[in-house]
């Protein structure tokens, strides 16, 4: 099944203001799928140089300004508020590249997001103590500790020690299944997975570069399953990157995926699903 403007209802402008109902409302409307939840949906904000900028295949030299049905604005705040005032969400996935490529952590951004009401996981390119404490300062929820930035198992552990596995989610980078981690990790992501467990995470994020802004489906499907069948129900596991229809979620479901990032479709769908 695909997303068409015939396979999914029209639905009428500012229908779905409360926090906490946009899942369903991609769900039910969107998706075509029941009310009751599959796997919870993650808004992504992708940030560089201070604007809102869409990810393509994790080819960051290509990432531009966002276009979307939701706003006119590229701000991170706006665009923001119009996926809470479309959807719902008040949970939002920060990839803030300025920090992740340039070490220039948008702290203020967060600040702002934050006094808006916003529930925040950051990706700021955390690779010890000091940067991932400064940035819970900000007052995030939970701060990424990403494979890309953390260059060894010991500060992925002095971490967690430091700020608590509940508030950190350590993020499994992979770019076409490759993990992205300097030559101390291992070269096989479900070893990765096993390590960073080992060092007393409980949260992971599952992340394929390659699949972001794709829309061809989800590729860490088939390691997202066999985390699951290895580790259990104890941990949390988040993916995301290509989600395109209702099939991508009943097989993340499947699969045991907690939660799934979601960028591009909340963009469009105003597009497809704006009244006649």
């Amino acid at each position: 099944m695909s997303l068409t403007r015939e396979t999914i209802l029209p639905i009428k402008q500012g229908e779905f203001h409360s926090a906490g109902r946009g899942a369903r409302f991609l769900r039910a409307r969107l998706f075509s799928i029941p009310d009751e939840p599959l796997v919870r949906l993650i808004p992504v904000l992708d940030i560089l140089n201070s604007v809102v900028v869409r990810g393509v295949a994790g080819r960051r030299e290509l990432y531009r300004p966002i276009q979307s049905c939701l706003t006119d604005s590229v701000e991170p705040l706006e665009v923001a508020r119009a996926i809470r005032h479309r959807y719902g969400f008040d949970e939002v996935y920060v990839a803030d590249l300025d920090a992740i490529m340039h070490e220039r952590a948008g702290h203020s951004v967060y600040r702002q997001l934050r006094d808006d009401g916003f529930r925040l996981l950051v990706d700021a390119g955390v690779g010890d103590v000091e940067q991932a404490q400064r940035v819970l300062e900000t007052g995030v929820e939970r701060v990424i500790v990403g494979l890309e930035s953390c260059h060894s198992p010991d500060l992925l552990r002095g971490i967690v020690e430091a700020v608590s596995a509940e508030r950190i989610v350590f993020s499994l980078d992979l770019k076409g299944g490759v993990p992205l981690g300097s030559s101390v990790w291992s070269s096989d992501a479900a070893g990765i997975v096993e390590v960073a467990l080992n060092c007393g995470v409980r949260r992971l994020i599952v992340l394929d570069l390659a699949g972001v802004g794709a829309e061809a489906g989800v590729p860490t499907i088939p390691l997202c399953q066999r985390i699951r069948a290895t580790h259990g129900p104890e941990i949390e596991i988040i993916t995301g990157g290509g989600v395109r229809h209702a099939d991508d979620l009943r097989q993340l479901e499947q699969a045991g995926v907690d939660g799934v990032l979601v960028a591009s479709v909340l963009h469009r769908a105003d597009c497809w699903l704006a009244s006649p």
